[in-house]
C-alpha cells in the first residue's frame, strides 16, 4: 500500500516523494509556505517557497532567508511531485497549497477565509480529493455579519467617541487584523494612529494593498494630539504604559472571539467587534462542499466537534495535531477547553 501524499510527523506536513514540507514547525530543508503568520513561517528552514506577495512579509519577521516567490496558480514541479499556490484569503500574500502526483490532489488551506476583504485576493476553492482544513472557528455559534455591517459599527464608535471628546483605541493582530482596520476606517472622521509594531508590518505591505495614511506613535507625540482620533495597535499594547498617553480614551477589539460575550469581559475591553480572518461555522461547510473532496482532515480549532460533524454529512474525515494556533493566544485556547462540552451542544440541538 503506498503511503499517503501528505503526512502529518514530528516535524510538519510532509510529502515523502517531493521530500519536502508544508509549514513546518521544526526545521527542516525544503518548506513550502502558506502565509506569513508566526504559528505558519517559522524561522530555521534551508529554503522556503511561498508567494511573491509573503516574500517581503517572511523576510521581515524572519530575517535574511532563502526564500523563492511564486505566483498565482503557478506549477512547479519538486520529485515528480506537482505543487501550485492559490488565493486563501486569509490575509496578505497567504495561500492553499496544492499537491498533485500520479492523478491524486490534495490541498492544504493554511488559514482561510471565504469573505473578500477589500485587501486579501480573495479565496477560490480548489477541487481536490482531499482537502486540509483548520476549523479556528468550527462551531454553529459562530456565524458572520457582512464585513461591510461591521465597519458600519466601528466607524459609528469611533465618530461617538470624537464627540465624546474620547480617543478611539482599537486592537488586532499586527499581521493581516491590522491592515484589514486601516482599509476600511472612514479617515474623514478622523487621523489614523498606529502602535510602531503595526506601523512597522503596514510599510512592509504598503506596496501590495492600498492603505490610508497613517501616523506613527513615538515619544514626541504630544498627548493632546490623540484626542478625537484612532489609535490601531497590537493585543499586547492593551494595559502596558503605552497606552496611558491616549487617556481619556475608550478600546475595542475586532476579533472572531468577540463572540463569546465573555472574552470582552476578560479581556477588560470596553465593546467588542465580531471580525474575524477565518471562516465562520457556515464558511467553512460551503469552502469543504465547493472542493468535491472525498476526505477532509481537521487540524486546530475544534476539530473533534467539526471532523465528527463532516462524518455525519457522508465525508471520511479525521483530524491530526498540528502546532498551529488560528486565531487564537493562550486566553483563547483556555477559553476554547472551557466552552467546548457546553457549546458543542449546537450540533446535538439541530443547528445544522
Amino acid at each position: 500500500m503506498n503511503p499517503p501524499l501528505l503526512a502529518f510527523n514530528e516535524k510538519g506536513i510532509y510529502c515523502e516523494a517531493a521530500d519536502t514540507y508544508l509549514d513546518p514547525w521544526k526545521p527542516v530543508n525544503k518548506a513550502i509556505i502558506s502565509h506569513g503568520h508566526a504559528d505558519h513561517s517559522r524561522w530555521g528552514h534551508k529554503k522556503y517557497i511561498t508567494h511573491h506577495s509573503n516574500v517581503p512579509i517572511i523576510k521581515h519577521r524572519l530575517g535574511e532567508i532563502e526564500v523563492s516567490g511564486k505566483a498565482w496558480n503557478e506549477t512547479f514541479t519538486i520529485n515528480g511531485v506537482k505543487f501550485s499556490l492559490h488565493p486563501a484569503g486569509h490575509i496578505i500574500g497567504s495561500s492553499q497549497i496544492r499537491v498533485e502526483y500520479k492523478g491524486e490532489v490534495w490541498v492544504f488551506t493554511g488559514d482561510y477565509k471565504d469573505e473578500p476583504d477589500g485587501v486579501a485576493v480573495p479565496y477560490e476553492p480548489i477541487k481536490c480529493h482531499t482537502f486540509i482544513t483548520e476549523c479556528t472557528f468550527g462551531l454553529p455559534a459562530f456565524k458572520w455579519q457582512p464585513q461591510a455591517e461591521v465597519f458600519t459599527e466601528i466607524n459609528k464608535w469611533w465618530q461617538q467617541n470624537k464627540e465624546d471628546g474620547r480617543t478611539s483605541v482599537i486592537f488586532g493582530y499586527s499581521l493581516g487584523k491590522a491592515q484589514r482596520l486601516l482599509r476600511h476606517l472612514d479617515t474623514s472622521i478622523g487621523k489614523i494612529y498606529t502602535h510602531g509594531a503595526i506601523e512597522n508590518m503596514t510599510d512592509v505591505v504598503r506596496p501590495l494593498a492600498e492603505m490610508p495614511k497613517t501616523t506613527r506613535i513615538s515619544r514626541d507625540t504630544k498627548k493632546d494630539e490623540f484626542k478625537g482620533n484612532i489609535v490601531v495597535a497590537p493585543p499586547s499594547a492593551h494595559g502596558s504604559p503605552w497606552i496611558k498617553k491616549m487617556v481619556p480614551y475608550v478600546t475595542a477589539s475586532a476579533s472572531g472571539w468577540m463572540t463569546f460575550r465573555g472574552a470582552r469581559r476578560r479581556r477588560a475591553i470596553d465593546r467588542g467587534f465580531v471580525l474575524s480572518d477565518h471562516c465562520d461555522w457556515q464558511g467553512l461547510l460551503k469552502s469543504i462542499e465547493a472542493t468535491d473532496a472525498e476526505k477532509v482532515i481537521c487540524t486546530h480549532g475544534y476539530t473533534d466537534i467539526f471532523s465528527r460533524y463532516l462524518r455525519e454529512l457522508g465525508y471520511d474525515a479525521r483530524t491530526e495535531d498540528t502546532q498551529y494556533e488560528g486565531e487564537t493566544g493562550e486566553e483563547e485556547s483556555k477559553k476554547r477547553k472551557r466552552n467546548l462540552n457546553v457549546l458543542s451542544l449546537h450540533l446535538q440541538s439541530g443547528c445544522k
